[in-house]
């Protein structure tokens, strides 16, 4: 397209009568300037092509053109505050209501032929021309309102609530809503505005002779407004006024409560409701309350579930657009139409309704700031949102074009060849055929991510429709007993009767009995592809079993079964984990919410490493207000729960080997408790202030969390507690400097108990991690949180062996830095103290045989079936660490790298490098010990105890014992 500066293109031939035409209606304005600037000509022409509503505004008003140049508002982009405080001052002057319609109507006619100049010329980008349209409504009502309240409250007198507990009335002030393009500040050239009045509270106004309810009030303000803003005058209209999406619409009040609002959207708020309601935006008024009014409402918009019920919403609002389009013959549409601008508005809205509520980014107003979060959120292809971006600008550049021509609220195009003409030059285009050309290619775009996006249900699938009638009836008890056997094992099902007893339980529960329609209608349309997937497990029953729990897990919040529905591949993905994992199915059963972690195989088999679970878990909680602990904890529950279900997909379908799944289940741990120390730190810190390291050095904050056992050796399970040791390193005597100070033991104190509070309190969505305290030093006898140097006196006079033996497992996992080195120094401080072998040996023993006592599988009495504990029974998990453990300690003062590592793999690696242990015994207890803890991963994704058969592993504990008994018997 030409731009401005560019060289002059001539005119096409067929658009030079048209030319003449316009120019002959501004030779008055011309003859005003006293000289022209270069770039005049080009640009008005370029004007005067794409719109007779800038010539006859010129011709009507010649002294505009010279107001325009030489004040340089023609070239220049105006500032947000710019109409409201030119048109402020008009009104400051302005004394009747005649006066001010007119000096209205003037204010907009002068600033539409700029604003139409500078988008025909390109002076502004697509989005610069709606959001300066958009703050020209603003100002328009903003200003308009100001000025009849002021005239109002002098007739009628001023509105005040009525008297609260303490007896004390509020003055009332209305609240307008802009919605559709105006709330999104993408207003276009002749674009109505849709507005909704609404006021804080009922009750009378006073001041005059006789007091009117509030409601009275607002209403009659409300229609002086409209009237200011609608009427057509001499001098044309403000902006055309659509008040139809108010409750109950054109039949219900034209001003309601806020406490009415909130009644209808609660109770009767339709679906095209809530998704007009994303681009609600205050835009006059009392615009405190009105954020109020927002904050009350957003729950009807965005469910805290992820609510994918919005896809049928907005496929029934679509499929009732077509029909009009193809009623009134609206193909040339370029808004309604097949491929429009609705369409790229429905993509972006369906996933803001989808997940807005669990994603505060996504409850934006403004499509393009939506668009490209959606290949980080919901995973469409870059690609896709490129071209929906392009394709969106270019249809609003065409509407823009459509309607400058005769400032008429219409997205048609035009069907006449000059209309034509004139519309493709404009646009930049050489003809006509071009335009249409490029129109077409991105309606097709358009058309063909919607039907990607929000695609009707298949038609002309017999064979499947005749597959769902039949799962239906068998669902409905319209089969027989015997045809129902049958049609389920030609389904897949070995054990038919019991599918069919599982399905008859389900149907009789009283939930289902109850469901409402909605619900039962989803329901029944997810039954028949997931119980044709489940037929094809080879655990077919156990998997069905499974599966209906889920089931009814979700029966009353049936948005889940819609999300099935509308993606196959993550029923399929449901199934496949939930035949391999009883573990799994009880997971989503507790936490259906993570159903939505399925639907992107890209992320639910790729775990990400420690920097991008830290970075991931910040931007979530960077979306909750920082004072907000309920939610932030719900955030960091379901951050958790989410990763270890993508572990635990990569385990289950081998995409991981053992160690990378102990890896990932450690680093989220890690992440989580970074997260929750820094905001356990910020919550006591802001009420207590910052405690001192010494006198007026603040601590940094110079406290570290200790990881033993599992969390400490990097190899966490799914269900795995976490040994813990909470440690600091201020001084004693201080305390912290904030308004209400704490020593420094007692805020430290807090500090883990804050941590242990948000780690394991029971939410809606569960606990984190249970944390076990056992370790720190005394036990749970001693203070919940140490200091390093009382922590390095324990560990010197009055640990046991065993501590110690701990703490060659114990690493730091959150916290200060610094301190954490000072950590690592006392710990290699204690782990290489001189030891003699005998006793550390016997010591060590000891110990062991006490656990397998109190801890190991008791078989004495159960000669038939004697069953091997994986951890506590002999040759099992806990003698390697032992082993493991013994070794580090007798040898680490004359090796102390062997002090590097605190998981049991490196560290066998680093005894063998150092040989300390032969190869062949270190090769064996590291397959020993990884074979056992994969067994223990395995049976923990089936809800099994870490029990196993005394035949199984007996290679591996043979080995192991034999090696205990030549290390430790001696």
């Amino acid at each position: 397209m030409q731009q401005a500066g560019e060289s002059y293109t001539p005119v096409p031939t067929a658009l030079s009568a048209l030319l003449v035409r316009n120019q002959a209606r501004v030779e008055d304005a011309l003859a005003r300037l006293d000289t022209q600037p270069e770039w005049l000509q080009a640009q008005l022409d370029h004007v005067l092509i794409g719109s007779d509503y800038v010539a006859e505004q010129l011709q009507r008003h010649p002294e505009w053109l010279a107001e325009l140049i030489d004040s340089g508002d023609l070239q220049q982009a105006y500032a947000d505050s710019t109409y409201a405080q030119r048109l402020q001052a008009l009104l400051a002057v302005t004394t009747d209501e005649k006066e001010l319609h007119r000096q209205l109507r003037l204010f907009r006619q002068r600033e539409m032929v700029r604003l139409v100049w500078r988008d025909l010329n390109r002076l502004t980008d697509m989005r610069g021309t709606t959001r300066e349209l958009s703050r020209l409504a603003d100002a328009c009502i903003d200003r308009t309102l100001d000025w009849l309240y002021g005239q109002a409250c002098e007739r009628w007198g001023t509105p005040y609530s009525r008297a609260d507990a303490d007896g004390v009335r509020h003055p009332q002030r209305m609240v307008v809503l802009g919605m559709g393009k105006l709330g999104a500040d993408e207003l276009n050239l002749s674009s109505d505005i849709d507005l909704i009045f609404t006021f804080p509270a009922n009750g009378e106004t006073e001041g005059a002779r006789r007091a009117l309810e509030n409601q009275d009030f607002f209403i009659r303000l409300g229609q002086k407004l409209i009237q200011a803003l609608d009427n057509v005058t001499l001098d044309g209209f403000v902006f055309r006024v659509d008040m139809r999406l108010r409750p109950f619409g054109s039949s219900g009040p034209l001003a309601s409560s806020f406490a009415s609002m909130e009644n209808y959207y609660q109770n009767q708020g339709r679906d095209w409701e809530r998704y007009a309601m994303i681009k609600a935006r205050v835009v006059a008024g009392d615009t405190v309350a009105g954020a109020e009014l927002i904050q009350l409402l957003r729950p009807f918009v965005y469910r805290k579930y992820i609510d994918f019920s919005a896809f049928e919403s907005l496929r029934d609002m679509k499929a009732m657009i077509n029909r009009e389009v193809r009623r009134k013959g609206l193909d040339q549409n370029v808004k309604l139409g097949a491929g429009g601008i609705r369409e790229v508005e429905f993509i972006a809205q369906a996933f803001q309704l989808i997940r807005g509520g669990r994603d505060a980014e996504l409850q934006q107003r403004e499509l393009l700031n939506i668009l490209p979060q959606l290949p980080e959120k919901v995973g469409m292809p870059d690609t896709a949102v490129t071209e929906l971006t392009e394709a969106y600008v270019f249809l609003r550049n065409v509407e823009h074009g459509i309607q400058a021509i005769a400032d008429r609220q219409t997205q048609e195009l035009p069907d006449d060849d000059e209309g034509r003409a004139r519309l493709a030059w404009a646009q930049g285009f050489a003809d006509w055929t071009a335009l249409t050309d490029a129109l077409h290619n991105a309606r097709a775009a358009v058309s063909r991510h919607f039907a990607d996006v929000i695609a009707p249900a298949d038609e002309g699938e017999e064979t499947a429709d005749d597959q769902r009638t039949e799962w239906l009836a068998l669902w409905q008890g319209e089969m027989d007993d015997d045809s129902s056997s049958a049609f389920l094992r030609e389904q897949g099902y070995q054990q038919p009767e019991v599918a069919l007893k599982a399905l008859q339980d389900l149907k009789g529960l009283r939930t289902v009995q109850m469901l409402q329609k909605v619900a039962l209608e989803r329901l029944e349309v997810v039954l028949p592809p997931l119980l044709e997937q489940v037929g094809l497990c080879d655990n077919a029953e156990t998997t069905l079993e499974r599966v209906l729990v889920l089931v009814q897990a979700v029966l009353r919040r049936s948005a889940y079964f819609v999300l099935l529905s509308e993606n196959p591949a993550a029923l399929k993905q449901l199934v496949r984990l939930c035949s391999a994992s009883a573990w799994f199915a009880e997971q989503l059963s507790r936490q259906p919410v993570l159903l939505d972690e399925l639907i992107d195989p890209r992320t639910l088999y790729a775990p990400p490493d420690l920097t991008a679970l830290r970075t991931e878990l910040r931007q979530q909680l960077l979306r909750i207000p920082e004072d907000d602990i309920e939610q932030l904890m719900e955030t960091l529950r379901y951050f958790k729960h989410a990763h270890m279900l993508r572990v635990a997909a990569s385990d289950i379908t081998g995409v991981l080997p053992l160690m990378k799944v102990s890896d990932y289940l450690t680093w989220l741990a890690e992440a989580v408790l970074e997260a929750v120390l820094e905001i356990a730190w910020r919550n006591l810190t802001e009420k207590h202030g910052v405690p001192m390291r010494a006198p007026g050095v603040p601590c940094d904050p110079d406290f570290i969390v200790v990881g033993y056992g599992k969390v400490g050796g990097i190899e966490l399970s799914y269900g795995s507690d976490l040994d813990l040791v909470f440690l600091h390193d201020a001084a004693s005597n201080l305390e912290t400097d904030g308004g209400r100070p704490l020593a420094n033991s007692v805020f430290f104190n807090r500090l883990g108990q804050r941590i242990i509070h948000i780690l394991n309190t029971f939410t809606p969505s569960g606990i984190l991690y249970e944390v076990d305290m056992r370790l720190r030093p005394s036990g749970n006898s001693g203070l919940l949180v140490s200091s390093l140097s009382a922590f390095r006196d324990y560990q010197h006079k009055d640990a046991w062996t065993w501590e110690h033996q701990a703490l060659v497992r114990a690493r730091v996992v959150a916290g200060s830095p610094a301190l954490a080195e000072r950590f690592e120094q006392v710990r290699h401080e204690i782990l290489q103290q001189p030891r003699d072998a005998a006793t550390l040996g016997t010591e060590v023993a000891d110990m062991r045989e006490k656990m397998r006592e109190h801890l190991g599988s008791k078989n004495t009495g159960d000669t038939e079936h004697p069953v091997f504990n994986l951890k506590q029974d002999r040759g099992g998990i806990v003698d390697i660490e032992f082993m493991v453990q013994y070794l580090v300690l007798r040898h680490a003062a004359a090796r102390p790298e062997l002090l590097r590592w605190t998981d049991n793999i490196r560290i066998l690696d680093s005894l063998e490098a150092a040989g300390l242990l032969a190869a062949d015994d270190a090769e064996l207890l590291r397959e020993a010990y990884k074979a056992f803890r994969a067994a223990g991963h395995r049976l923990t994704l089936q809800n099994l105890s870490g029990v196993l058969d005394e035949e199984e592993m007996r290679e591996y504990r043979e080995g192991v014992a034999a090696i205990w008994q030549r290390l430790m018997a001696a």
